[in-house]
């Protein structure tokens, strides 16, 4: 079982950038699926509940077959075109350049949310500023929005039943939508304006030297991630280049 919650975000980060620098030159099935099957072995060793490993991917599940479906239908004319009305058209091209694009959202979808599970805003934030040398206020600015947007349900909620008690939300629930949505807005301005005025007033913005709670650890680990990252990116590449399926995207 591989620690991974243990290691620096930053190193989590990059490592999925890494593959995703890979992966996004060239559109080919056979780099993403190299790439997606040595993901799917690395995410099988990282201990991870199946139940929160599908809870937490299944926007990318869902995002990959409908970005395939509009590749399909208005994708690449070329070769024999097997259906055509008005601007759909489906064709060799096409297909293989959905099932290039299906794969290619998941191999690089995949590993963002998962390696991202583990990841505390706090022990971020603290990596983002210590290591990769960010703004101090623009990265406390971010950690507090972050960490107020667990506050939007409970707004949420809170209004829902505010309405119902005065009577105006029993009908209509389009516009009671809208409505409770523009109303949640006005409370997420109002409430940012109080916590930057307070972070303000409690020196966040000041231009001396900060100094950091919790230091944010690189080590071996963190190395390890990163080539691991290398070497999944790189492993993809030259499999498609050996396959003669390396498809730079701007040719």
């Amino acid at each position: 079982m591989i620690p991974i919650a243990a290691v620096n975000p930053v190193a989590k980060l990059g490592a999925g950038l890494i593959v995703s620098l890979f992966l996004i030159v060239t559109i080919d099935w056979v780099s993403a699926t190299t790439a997606l099957v040595l993901e799917l072995v690395i995410i099988a060793f990282m201990g991870i509940e199946p139940k929160r490993f599908w809870l937490r991917t299944l926007p990318v599940w869902i995002a990959a077959p409908l970005t395939a479906l509009t590749i399909l239908l208005y994708g690449r004319y070329e070769g024999e075109v097997y259906f055509e009305f008005l601007l759909i058209s489906i064709s060799d091209g096409s297909i293989e350049l959905a099932l290039a694009t299906f794969l290619r959202v998941l191999a690089i979808g995949l590993p963002a949310v998962v390696l991202f599970i583990s990841i505390d805003p706090t022990d971020f934030a603290d990596g983002l500023a210590q290591r990769l040398r960010f703004p101090d206020r623009f990265v406390l600015g971010a950690l507090a929005a972050v960490r107020m947007v667990g506050l939007f349900l409970e707004d949420w909620r809170s209004l829902e039943l505010a309405r119902r008690a005065r009577g105006v939300a029993d009908r209509g629930k389009l516009r009671r939508l809208a409505g409770q949505a523009f109303a949640l807005l006005v409370l997420s301005i109002r409430r940012g304006s109080k916590l930057s005025i307070a972070m303000e007033a409690r020196g966040f913005g000041g231009s001396q030297r900060r100094t950091w709670a919790r230091e944010s650890r690189w080590g071996a680990a963190e190395w390890l991630t990163l080539l691991v990252g290398l070497l999944v990116g790189i492993t993809a590449t030259v499999v498609a280049v050996l396959t003669g399926s390396w498809n730079l995207i701007v040719n």
